[in-house]
């Protein structure tokens, strides 16, 4: 097996743009990283990768090499899923991505019970907010806020989640409490930005008369994380565009309160995305039958 594992090791290499990366993504030190690859560079006498002191790029080879393992990967994969449920015992990590918030209150949640019934499966959730691309990443599923551009990629829908703007009374007694969206340009209100890059909340949707209409916002405060986001606003320091799930203790308990409540945000729909070709795994295909199952019955009942 240890063609395979050099193998695996490079595509996360190559993925991932580092070898310090790749070794943390696969649990190995990154000296076993780089041994793997100079194997590999042995073996088809070829450079893989360019090296700098900071950045490693593919070379042509690389590329080449690239496209061929993932096939052989996949197709091994594939081998090892159908044997595993002939058998019954399906094994092998599966890795998932979540949204930071979602991700930690329903997601993660249902892991250790799905380990008890698989205790064959291995999991590796990784949570952020920011965009993730599944092929480039390497991922077998990710949960998803948002609305869904056109792609290859197989959706289950599991829930639209009502958003709300909110902000900490002591934020709303310095500042008035803006009613509509309007009064957010107008009133120069601090908007607590989730920013990345790719990121598009920044403008926010909110419903006009019953129609979507956009809000290009700037703010004091950013970051990549809804959680700090979320901190921010408890300290006063702006205004939060949230699902109502996240927060719903905040809300009831009266430390962040409702404002803009004539054109609310638009709903945002939560989806699982996964390859078509991952699905025919059936470790993948459990997984995701019982997280979207288990996502729905918790947030309709």
């Amino acid at each position: 097996m240890s063609y395979v594992n050099n193998l695996k090791t490079f595509v996360r290499v190559f993925e991932l743009g580092s070898m310090s990366a790749a070794g943390r993504d696969l649990r190995i030190s990154a000296a076993v990283v780089s041994s793997r690859i100079s194997e590999l560079e042995k073996h088809f006498n070829v450079r893989l990768f360019n090296r700098t002191t900071r950045s490693m790029t593919p070379t042509s080879h690389g590329d080449m090499l690239y496209t061929g393992a993932t096939k052989i990967l996949e197709t091994i994969a594939e081998v090892e899923g159908g044997i595993a449920e002939t058998t019954s015992h399906p094994k092998g990590t599966i890795f998932i991505a979540a949204p930071l918030g979602l991700g930690k209150k329903l997601i993660a949640p249902l892991i250790p019970t799905f380990k008890t019934d698989y205790p064959d499966i291995n999991i590796r959730l990784r949570l952020s907010d920011r965009k993730v691309d599944i092929t480039n990443e390497g991922l077998d599923a990710a949960f998803v806020l948002g609305r869904l551009a056109d792609s290859e990629l197989r959706v289950r829908s599991i829930h639209e989640f009502e958003r709300v703007l909110c902000a900490s009374p002591a934020y709303i007694a310095d500042n008035g409490l803006p009613e509509t969206g309007d009064d957010l340009i107008a009133g120069d209100h601090k908007c607590l930005l989730l920013r990345y890059p790719g990121a598009d909340e920044f403008s926010w949707m909110l419903q006009v008369n019953g129609k979507a209409k956009r809000y290009d916002l700037t703010g004091p405060l950013e970051s990549d994380d809804g959680d700090v986001l979320t901190g921010w606003a408890l300290a006063g320091s702006g205004i939060i565009n949230k699902s109502v799930y996240e927060i719903s203790e905040l809300l009831e308990s009266g430390k962040l309160v409702r404002v803009c409540t004539t054109t609310p945000p638009t709903p945002l729909p939560f989806s699982c995305i996964y390859p078509h070709k991952r699905l025919q795994d059936p470790k993948i295909r459990l997984f995701i039958d019982y997280t979207v199952g288990e996502c729905k019955r918790t947030l309709e009942s």
